[in-house]
């Protein structure tokens, strides 16, 4: 397996390049990377408006370009020539960091992601032992620069939003966690590309039909408890009360304008695809599909994750705040340990 970083150094110096070669070719191959959330990001400015507008019968953007899709340059030109204000008695350094830090934990995410292969090469930065663990940690990292966010802001709204922010990803990650553990113990180890290998076997045959050992097959409750608690882990409805227009305004981005809203919308959608790479390569296969390449598969998967958000959005009505809180403490954390300790069970019995 000759992953994008190796490749490319390669191509661009030879079978035997110095450590100085190396690291330029690993920073082009991570921006190379780095465009296809940041893109998919882009999109969504059109794609969110057409999905909802679709799911509540009203007309989306339709003017500007083939079907509206000049407005993803209209946005941004609107958006980044508003001017930047900050609020008197802000926190600058937090205030300035914040927005940066939510979409740099989203993107960095996809280092360890395998996304397919193109011409042979894999389309991942890399591979280490702690794959799925990685994804995780930096994953957290957005809640640390929402909460900056709203503690910054020097805002009642934004700092309430923050608050909730910290209450309900701490109360939803230990339950995403605990579920991808479970994937771990099928797998029996966090490397992505493992993961994503051991899904490769056909799990049953049905007239001439291989239905592939894809975890969302084996363990469908498993997949369902990831799904629910990706949605909060993102804040996406009905779990997006740090936002909540209705009470915060909106929360931890209320004193948010020009480029730093662009930064905290765009972390926003970046994390959206994130947890979709991650629902993809623990239980749907990876890029793994028929007939298209894996890179395609791959993007097909990570948009119908997003698909499924927006869907949510347009039919769930958001939780209070304490249900939230006693949804993921109360309900997903101790379902999570039960299918943790069920795979165990089963593995342990199914082990040679």
């Amino acid at each position: 397996m000759t992953l994008l970083p190796e490749a490319i150094a390669r191509t661009l110096f030879g079978a035997s390049p110095t450590a100085l070669e190396r690291a330029v070719a690993a920073i082009t191959a991570a921006g190379l990377v780095a465009l296809i959330p940041l893109t998919c990001a882009a999109i969504v400015i059109w794609a969110k408006r057409k999905v909802t507008a679709a799911f509540t019968d009203r007309i989306a953007p339709n003017r500007l370009g083939p079907f509206g899709t000049l407005i993803i340059v209209a946005d941004a030109i609107r958006l980044l020539s508003k001017e930047l204000i900050v609020p008197e008695g802000a926190d600058r350094p937090a205030y300035d960091l914040g927005p940066v830090l939510v979409v740099f934990s989203a993107v960095i995410g996809f280092a360890v992601v395998p996304m397919g292969s193109v011409d042979g090469v894999t389309v991942q930065l890399a591979d280490p032992e702690t794959g799925l663990a990685y994804v995780f940690a930096v994953a957290s990292l957005a809640t640390l620069g929402l909460a900056m966010c709203g503690y910054a802001s020097a805002n009642k709204y934004s700092m309430l939003g923050g608050l909730r922010v910290v209450a309900q990803n701490i109360a939803y990650e230990i339950p995403l966690v605990v579920t991808g553990m479970s994937v771990v113990i099928f797998a029996g180890t966090l490397r992505t590309s493992e993961i994503v290998a051991a899904q490769q076997t056909t799990l049953v045959e049905l007239g001439g039909l291989a239905i592939p050992s894809w975890y969302a097959i084996v363990n469908p409750f498993a997949f369902v408890l990831f799904l629910l608690a990706n949605l909060a882990e993102v804040g996406r409805n009905p779990f997006d009360t740090p936002e909540a227009p209705t009470e915060l305004v909106a929360g931890y981005q209320t004193e948010y304008s020009s480029v730093y809203f662009v930064l905290v919308y765009m972390g926003e959608f970046v994390h959206v695809f994130l947890g979709g790479a991650l629902v993809a390569t623990i239980f749907l296969g990876g890029p793994a599909g028929p007939l298209l390449p894996g890179f395609v598969w791959f993007l097909v998967k990570i948009w119908a994750v997003f698909l499924f958000t927006q869907w949510a959005r347009s039919a769930l009505p958001r939780v209070r705040i304490d249900q939230l809180i006693e949804i993921g403490w109360k309900g997903l954390l101790v379902l999570s340990f039960a299918n943790l300790l069920l795979t165990a069970i089963v593995v342990g019995l199914l082990a040679p």
